[in-house]
């Protein structure tokens, strides 16, 4: 009897949990509904290749032309590595390993996003290159080590979203330039959107457009000529003292290190000056007279963009004072025009009405 007494109090609270459950549903969303409408297909490229092994000195232009250049992502690209490209051959993994890899991993740039390289390595038949930072995080090792309790390197708690491309070729890496290299990587990331020194490099004249596209600096040019043709400079030294007996100052640019050839560009201002060309086992190559065929780039100008007022018009008119009359509304006849401060030769008109100090309706005066 005992029993039925408390079944009967303990079914309402069975039911209750019954209906809470059923109301509350659990979604676990799989790897093929993840990754349902993620494209791989893959069209591989057909560029012919040089045919001779790559040297030192095209090494480091690649690198210099590749790094910190901008594309699109044609396709997903995961987090991590594990992305292998053989040139004008296919892509690895399969679509179906592509789809889980992404899975599992994550995505690192999805179709259209920008994506930056980073870093380039060349070993053996292949070029590995680090998008949008990489898989790994800079000095991932030091963040290990700790000197005294204190770490080399803070941990910071950032995470490595980047990836890796891995182009490999068939027997070793050719006499390749940077175009070619965007070619083989257009199935993944296209780079056709032009930086903006290219553009201001079709800008100008052919004979300074062909010295930009074989990366030669000529004396006249300018900053942005220079980092067209160049690049960004290892190194800088400024504000160093020149020989002219006005006092002027120079700004010097270096590319490269021994035992490559080391170029050093002397500004003056906004021109080069002088150009010094050192090789090894070469005299040193100077050039100090205008290369320029007489152009003189147009001064920076400003263009009026939207959103700007432009000077000079009735816009640059001192704005009214304020005022609680309607538009167009006249201020009425003989009312005041200014506000009117008390004077010497006119006393206030408050000070009439108010109480005298020894008055007893201001007891808190006295």
């Amino acid at each position: 009897m005992a029993l039925s007494k408390f079944g009967w109090i303990l079914i309402p609270g069975f039911l209750a949990l019954a209906l809470t459950t059923a109301r509350s549903q659990v979604f676990v969303v799989g790897e093929k509904s993840a990754t349902e409408g993620i494209a791989a297909d893959f069209t591989p490229t057909a560029l012919p290749l040089p045919t001779t092994k790559m040297t030192e000195r095209g090494r480091r232009e690649l690198v210099r032309d590749l790094v910190d250049e901008q594309g699109f992502a044609q396709r997903v690209l995961p987090m991590g590595t594990g992305l292998t490209l053989r040139a004008n051959g296919s892509l690895s993994p399969s679509a179906e390993e592509y789809r889980r890899l992404i899975y599992q991993k994550g995505q690192s740039a999805g179709p259209g996003d920008r994506v930056l390289i980073t870093a380039m390595q060349f070993k053996g038949d292949r070029i590995i290159l680090d998008l949008n930072g990489g898989p790994y995080l800079k000095h991932r090792f030091l963040r290990h080590i700790e000197l005294n309790d204190n770490p080399v390197v803070a941990n910071t708690g950032e995470v490595a979203t980047g990836s890796r491309v891995t182009l490999v070729f068939p027997d070793f890496v050719p006499e390749i330039s940077a175009p070619e290299v965007k070619a083989l990587l257009k199935p993944l990331i296209d780079f056709g959107v032009k930086s903006s020194e290219q553009a201001y490099a079709e800008t100008l004249p052919a004979p300074l457009k062909e010295a930009i596209v074989a990366h030669e600096v000529l004396v006249g040019m300018n900053h942005r000529m220079v980092l067209a043709a160049m690049g960004a400079p290892e190194s800088k030294i400024r504000e160093q003292q020149s020989g002219d007996p006005n006092g002027a100052r120079y700004e010097e640019w270096i590319y490269g290190h021994v035992p490559q050839t080391v170029h050093f560009v002397r500004f003056v201002g906004d021109r080069v000056t002088v150009v010094e060309i050192a090789a090894l086992g070469k005299p040193l190559e100077i050039y100090n007279t205008d290369e320029m065929g007489g152009y003189n780039p147009p001064p920076l100008t400003r263009e009026i963009a939207m959103g700007d007022r432009k000077t000079g018009g009735p816009d640059d008119a001192p704005a009214p004072p304020p005022t609680l009359r309607k538009p167009g509304e006249a201020a009425p006849a003989g009312g005041p025009g200014k506000v009117q401060f008390p004077t010497t030769s006119q006393p206030s008109t408050s000070s009439t009405n108010a109480p005298p100090m020894n008055s007893s309706s201001a007891p808190h005066l006295q």
